[in-house]
């Protein structure tokens, strides 16, 4: 795996550590957040997006960043652009 790392929510300290990284290989963003209370998973699992069927596949996680981790993710969508990826 070819992981290249974009940052640490930086208000995390040494509790938790949401962060992004780009997996050039994979062609995809990776994504470590915090996992969602039960109600939040019930409400996204609830939604009804046309062409899905509701739920969270097995395969699949609900997660949680901050919004100011925003320039991160930003940057890592900037990454993998420019990588062509």
């Amino acid at each position: 795996m070819a992981l290249r790392f974009i940052g640490i929510d930086p208000d995390t300290g040494q509790q938790g550590s949401p962060t992004v990284w780009v997996d050039e290989e994979k062609r995809e963003l990776v994504l470590q957040g915090w996992k969602p209370d039960g109600t939040l998973e019930a409400e996204c699992a609830a939604f009804k997006a046309p062409g899905h069927a509701p739920g969270i596949p097995s395969h699949e996680a609900v997660i949680r960043i901050p919004v100011r981790m925003v320039p991160m993710l930003r940057e890592a969508c900037d990454v993998a652009e420019r990588a062509g990826l």
